[in-house]
C-alpha cells in the first residue's frame, strides 16, 4: 500500500515535470529560434542557414524607418504607461480600500478591453479623435497624446490587475496602525501602502510599456503618412523582403526586455508582485 502510494506520487511528480518542460519549450523555442535566424548569412529567410553573420545587425542602422519607429514607440509606451499608473493606482486604491458601491461591476468595466478586439478599439478611437478635433480645432492623431490615449486602454486592465491583487495582500491593520498615530490617508497610501506594493508598482508598469511597445492593432488606426511605429515598420518591411532583418530587429527587442527584467528584478523583486 505504501509501496504503491510512493509510486503514485512519484508518476504525479513525473507528469507535473514534464508539463512544466512542454510549457516552458513553447515559451522559449520561438524566442531561441528568433535569435538564431538573426544570425543567418541567407539573403532569404531559409533552412539550413548558409553561414553565420552580423550583417543584419549592422543594416538596422540603415534602415532609417526602424530607427525613428524604435523612438516612437518607446516614446509612446513610456507616455502610455505614466498615464496607466495615474489612473490605475488609485483606482485599485478605491477597489480594495474604499467602500464604492458596485465594486464588481466597476473592476470588470476597466477589465473589459482585454476581451474586446484591439482593431476595434482602434477603429472607435480614430473616430473619437477624428470627432474631437472637428470639435476643438486642435490635431490630435499622429500625436503622441493620441497614441498614448488609445495605448492606456489596453495597459489598464494588466495594471490593475496587478495593483489591486498587490494591495489585497497588504495587512490592513499596518494601515490602520497608521491611522491612529495621527498619519492622514493620502500620508498612510504614500509612505505606508505604496513602499509595500512597490514590487507590484514597478512589476505594472513593466508589463504596460510591454504591451504598449508592442501593439499594432490600435497603432495602425492612429499613425499619419510618414509616420511609424517599430511594429508597423516590421509589417510594411515584411511585405517587401523576408530577409534575417525582421529577425535582428526582434532578437533586440528580446535583449532590450529581458535586460530590463534582470535590472529591475536586481533591485525589486517582481517574484513578491506575481
Amino acid at each position: 500500500m505504501v509501496r504503491g502510494r510512493g509510486l503514485s506520487e512519484r508518476l504525479r511528480r513525473l507528469a507535473f515535470a514534464g508539463a512544466v518542460a512542454v510549457s516552458l519549450t513553447l515559451i522559449l523555442a520561438p524566442l531561441v529560434l528568433v535569435v538564431w535566424l538573426s544570425f543567418f548569412r541567407n539573403e532569404i529567410l531559409s533552412l539550413p542557414p548558409e553561414g553565420y553573420s552580423l550583417r543584419w545587425y549592422g543594416a538596422l542602422a540603415e534602415q532609417h524607418q526602424f530607427v525613428t519607429g524604435f523612438q516612437l514607440s518607446a516614446l509612446v509606451a513610456l507616455a502610455a504607461t505614466a498615464a496607466g499608473l495615474l489612473v490605475t493606482l488609485p483606482a485599485a486604491f478605491a477597489l480594495t480600500r474604499g467602500e464604492l458601491p458596485g465594486r464588481a461591476a466597476i473592476l470588470h468595466a476597466l477589465m473589459s478591453p482585454l476581451i474586446v478586439p484591439a482593431l476595434v478599439v482602434g477603429a472607435g478611437l480614430y473616430l473619437a479623435l477624428i470627432e474631437f478635433e472637428v470639435e476643438t480645432g486642435l490635431p490630435v492623431t499622429g500625436t503622441v497624446f493620441g497614441f498614448a490615449a488609445g495605448h492606456v486602454l489596453l495597459t489598464i486592465p494588466w495594471s490593475l490587475r496587478l495593483l489591486t491583487a498587490n494591495l489585497a495582500g497588504v495587512d490592513p491593520s499596518i494601515e490602520d496602525a497608521a491611522l491612529s498615530l495621527g498619519a492622514t490617508p493620502l500620508v498612510t497610501a504614500l509612505k505606508v501602502t505604496l513602499p509595500l506594493i512597490w514590487p507590484g508598482v514597478v512589476a505594472a508598469a513593466l508589463f504596460s510599456f510591454v504591451v504598449s511597445f508592442g501593439n499594432i492593432e490600435v497603432s495602425l488606426f492612429l499613425v499619419q503618412p510618414g509616420q511609424t511605429t517599430l511594429p508597423i515598420a516590421v509589417l510594411q518591411y515584411l511585405e517587401w523582403k523576408v530577409d534575417p532583418t525582421v529577425a535582428a530587429v526582434s532578437a533586440l527587442q528580446i535583449a532590450l526586455v529581458a535586460a530590463a527584467l534582470l535590472i529591475t528584478d536586481r533591485f525589486v523583486s517582481l517574484a513578491k508582485a506575481v
